[in-house]
């Protein structure tokens, strides 16, 4: 089984080297092959901008093999040559932006199957902002004030990202329309990865993990760990 990061934005600068530092270690070195997904871009028609930082941010780091996926929508999720892609990455990043159009594009998509496949064959999966949200089994849509299934690779969990700024005013209406949850708040510029003893969570970056599970809140600074469930 391989390993996922949760970032809670801002990412490709400031603090996030070192998650991404990690993620690269764990998937093999900096000659294993990175996917980017720009899909939560696309509505906007920022992916490719996006994609290019994406690409610029990882060969900085020393990658040497690093592509942006044509995966901007539902159709393209379905694209042999993508799905192809993807069983054959180390580390797959999805990027920020809209949530749901990402999350309604992966949706019961072959890249989907795909991500999955390479995840239980040792892969890392990662992504920041709406891409960590649509990894969990639950993603707030806040335009529709609404609680949407995920892609379910982090069962029993609702990332709130950039929580130091706005995702932690999302906290009470989420305790109430899953109450059940754990509710993970992530700052900007900080990511938690399960790479610790025992599958627990250890946390890079900038900023704090704060989990809501029932009536309890705890906080995690860097190089804190954690267990989830």
């Amino acid at each position: 089984m391989g390993y996922i990061l949760l970032a809670g934005g801002a990412e490709f600068g400031g603090m996030m080297k070192a998650p991404d530092q990690r993620a690269m270690e764990l998937a093999g070195g900096k000659e294993s092959p990175i996917s980017i997904i720009p899909a939560a871009a696309a509505p906007d028609e920022n992916h490719e901008r996006a994609g290019a930082n994406g690409i610029r941010w990882f060969l900085g780091l020393g990658a040497t093999n690093v592509s942006v996926l044509p995966l901007i929508d539902r159709s393209s999720a379905d694209d042999p040559a993508v799905v192809e892609a993807l069983r054959h990455s180390k580390l797959i990043y999805l990027l920020g932006g809209y949530t749901h159009h990402l999350g309604q594009s992966l949706a019961g998509s072959d890249s989907r199957k795909a991500m999955i496949e390479a995840l239980k064959s040792g892969a890392v999966i990662a992504g920041s902002s709406a891409g960590a949200m649509v990894l969990c089994e639950f993603y707030h849509n806040p335009c529709a004030d609404e609680v949407v299934d995920g892609l379910n690779l982090l069962p029993g969990a609702c990332v709130l990202p950039h929580h130091n700024t706005f995702g932690k005013n999302w906290a009470p209406r989420l305790k109430h329309l899953i109450p059940s949850t754990c509710l993970i708040g992530i700052d900007e510029e900080t990511g938690m990865l399960d790479d610790g003893p025992s599958n627990s969570w250890r946390v890079y970056g900038k900023g704090e993990v704060t989990l809501y599970q029932g009536d309890t809140v705890e906080t995690f600074t860097s190089n804190g760990s954690f267990a989830l469930f």
